[in-house]
């Protein structure tokens, strides 16, 4: 969220521009729960590749073999999408608020 807070911030002379030449508020809210949405889903597939990497791992260099569920993998990229909807919402609604006239003057 904090991220994404930090983007809106950043990019607030964007989003008068975008506001001002007809952007709807509904538009302004999609583009950024789609780039939360993004944000987070990188972050779960390097988590998924750091997590599978132990268990290969130890494969290659051991006689263990840790059993690993397809589900486990589906289960946390659903859950990483899921905050990133989640604790996206709140940075994209205030981005849809925000007045066109003010953000044109913010500096």
């Amino acid at each position: 969220m904090n991220s994404m807070l930090a983007n809106i911030q950043a990019r607030v002379h964007e989003i008068g521009i975008r506001k001002a030449l007809g952007a709807t508020a509904r538009e302004i809210r999609l583009q950024f729960l789609v780039e939360a949405v993004f944000i987070s889903l990188s972050g779960g597939v390097v988590g998924v590749l750091v997590g599978l990497s132990i268990p290969y791992g130890v494969r290659l260099l051991t006689e263990f073999r840790i059993p690993v569920s397809a589900w486990s993998v589906v289960i946390a990229l659903g859950t990483s999408v899921l905050v990133g909807v989640a604790f996206g919402t709140l940075p994209a609604n205030r981005a849809a608020k925000l007045d066109p006239v003010e953000t044109l003057k913010y500096e």
